[in-house]
């Protein structure tokens, strides 16, 4: 974080911010849910699958990385309508990081697109700046 007042942040005095697990990150527009070799143990065995079985049926490779697959409708292999995140106390980084990601803090106009889309942005618990930069690093986007 600067250390200088005129480098701070827009968003300085933090942000408000609660999970509602109404899905609008999970489903929609076809994305990117990036997940490292530790993630991937941490689903498989949450699903009680072996990891050699739960890699090729729930992940795909693009862009030299790994990430979940989508279902037909762009809506996380996860994602079940009545339920939700059904991998949610093991979700990867990036889901555990929303709406932190760089993209959405770029600038105030940006976080209002995010809370647009996402019922918790702008929501619930206030978030100290601190924690949104440490929340930010984990994933760049």
């Amino acid at each position: 974080m600067p250390d200088n007042a005129d480098d701070q942040p827009w968003y300085q005095d933090g942000l408000r911010f609660t999970c509602t697990q109404c899905g609008k990150c999970c489903t929609g527009d076809p994305g990117f849910v990036w997940v490292d070799e530790e993630e991937l143990r941490k689903l498989a065995a949450f699903r009680g699958e072996p990891l050699r079985e739960f890699v090729p049926l729930y992940t795909r490779k693009a862009r030299g990385k790994v990430t979940l697959r989508e279902k037909a409708n762009g809506d996380c292999v996860f994602f079940e309508a009545g339920r939700g995140c059904t991998v949610y106390p093991v979700r990867p980084k990036q889901c555990r990081t929303w709406p932190f990601w760089e993209s959405n803090l770029e600038s105030p106009e940006q976080w209002e697109r995010t809370e647009s889309i996402c019922p918790g942005s702008g929501q619930g618990e206030l978030i100290p700046v601190e924690e949104i930069v440490k929340r930010m690093k984990i994933v760049k986007m």
